[in-house]
């Protein structure tokens, strides 16, 4: 088993170009997209739930809807990545994003809601699988994490931005219900605001050069000589290229043209990055975003109160991205996995455990929760928010842009990625009635997820810091890797 330190270094390392950093994160841009179409239904639910009368379990469906076309779209974009190239999926994301935006805003009725919020989670799916792998392509590898964080960092703006312009859009027009611009209604205007970021994702995307492993792939030694020149700052170009192509060709006779494997019909690394992902949903982190302004109003927060709240629990978790972004080429991802489910294993039990002292006398719509266990409980999550902020949420995008070998990179990370949307889906539509049984269970059961998070990362994942992608075809999992 060769570590990390036995892996075959570079020629030379490559210094941190500024054309890597504006490319990545112009690929983000994706990211932001991502974090900006999942959570602005939230300002507007209320509102189309009046409008078209809609039962809870409709409007369950209505906001959680986005998440089965992010599976889809997450499943299909690694093959149409690998077919056509990185750029072009990028551009039909962007697609994607501007029809839903101005479909949902303009829609008559809620099933063509609906159709609309899935024709935006295709765009979901395809920008959280393309945008990793892009920048993990790109990035030279000592300084991968950080460039691969910068999909969360942009998730988590997108989320803020969201809440932001749903807050401004319903406060100037007196609510969300209530008629905005041109006598369109505010919850409209709250979907179709987000046709200007697809707008620009789409135009940049097209200025973006296209990856220089796909480009080596499919024989284009010119293109992607250049732009391991100029974007990736590469010194020895044609070292470079070696190493990449005979990375490719040992994979090919290897056949290793799909993900299939002796290990329940999938190669084990298909499975690492598949667990992954299924660990970051299943700690119930969504549940915090999806359902935070109603969990804090219903233990004793007036409504202003929950949404500040809510507000500031956000900005915690672009602060705790960033605190990644600096942590992760340094310290590496092993580290930083295990102490991240470590945290989230405490803080989840202390939420668990003071949610049991609830008063549910009024029923499960109206707990209390008296001190000093309501401040406990605010305490513990937004203490779960920068745990996982700082290590789960950036860290799980950057491995699985990278641990995969180079010619089933795409297909895997489609794979893992519609696993993450399946397990997001049912995280978020399971929460409430959990909440019924009581919060107690519902947290309670996501800090034992937390915690086998923890021996997972212990027993399995390897670290990759300082790895060049090419090296990762060498990649041993197991006690062994540490």
């Amino acid at each position: 088993m060769s570590s990390p330190s036995s892996a075959s270094p570079p020629s030379a390392a490559p210094s941190l170009n500024p054309k890597v950093i504006g490319v990545s994160v112009a690929a983000a841009v994706g990211g932001f997209l991502f974090g900006f179409d999942t959570s602005v239904i939230n300002g507007a639910v209320d509102a189309l739930s009046g409008e078209f009368a809609l039962g809870a379990g409709l409007t369950g469906f209505a906001v959680s809807s986005a998440l089965i076309g992010c599976a889809v779209g997450a499943w299909f974009a690694g093959s149409l990545a690998n077919r056509f190239g990185r750029i072009p999926v990028m551009v039909i994301a962007a697609i994607l994003f501007l029809a839903s935006a101005i479909g949902s805003g303009l829609a008559f009725g809620v099933w063509y809601l609906i159709l609309w919020r899935v024709v935006g989670g295709l765009g979901v799916g395809a920008a959280s699988v393309i945008a990793p792998a892009y920048i993990a392509e790109v990035a030279p590898a000592r300084y991968r994490g950080r460039l691969g964080s910068l999909q969360q960092l942009a998730i988590v703006l997108g989320i803020f931005t969201a809440l932001l312009s749903n807050a401004l859009i319903a406060n100037t027009s007196g609510g969300a219900a209530e008629q905005f611009w041109f006598g369109i209604g505010a919850w409209r205007w709250m979907f179709m605001i987000e046709a200007v970021p697809a707008a620009i994702y789409g135009i940049m995307a097209l200025f973006l050069p296209e990856s220089p492993r796909y480009l080596i792939g499919k024989g284009e030694i010119d293109k992607a000589s250049k732009v391991l020149l100029d974007v990736t700052g590469e010194i020895d170009v044609n070292l470079k290229i070696e190493q990449i192509r005979t990375s490719l060709e040992r994979e090919e006779k290897e056949s290793l043209r799909d993900l299939r494997g002796q290990t329940a019909g999938l190669q084990p690394i298909v499975w690492l990055g598949i667990l992954l992902s299924l660990f970051q949903q299943l700690v119930g982190i969504n549940v915090i975003f999806y359902y935070s302004t109603t969990l804090w109003r219903s233990v004793g927060f007036d409504e202003s109160q929950a949404l500040l709240t809510s507000t500031i629990t956000s900005v915690m978790n672009i602060v705790a991205t960033i605190i990644a972004i600096a942590l992760v080429d340094r310290v590496g991802r092993r580290v930083m996995l295990l102490v991240g489910s470590a945290g989230m294993t405490v803080s989840l039990g202390l939420m668990a455990l003071a949610f049991s002292f609830a008063d549910t006398s009024g029923g499960a719509d109206a707990l209390t929760l008296p001190e000093p266990w309501s401040t406990i409980a605010l305490i513990a999550a937004n203490a779960f928010v920068l745990f996982f902020g700082t290590t789960w949420g950036p860290l799980v995008w950057v491995l699985l842009g990278e641990i995969f070998p180079n010619r089933i990179r795409a297909s895997a990370l489609a794979v893992a990625a519609a696993a993450q949307w399946a397990a997001n889906f049912a995280v978020s539509t399971t929460f409430p009635a959990l909440a019924e049984v009581g919060l107690t269970l519902a947290y309670g059961l996501y800090a034992v997820f937390a915690l086998m998070s923890l021996g997972f990362v212990w027993r399995w994942v390897p670290e990759t810091k300082d790895r060049e992608l090419e090296d990762m075809d060498d990649l041993q999992l197991g006690r062994a890797a540490r």
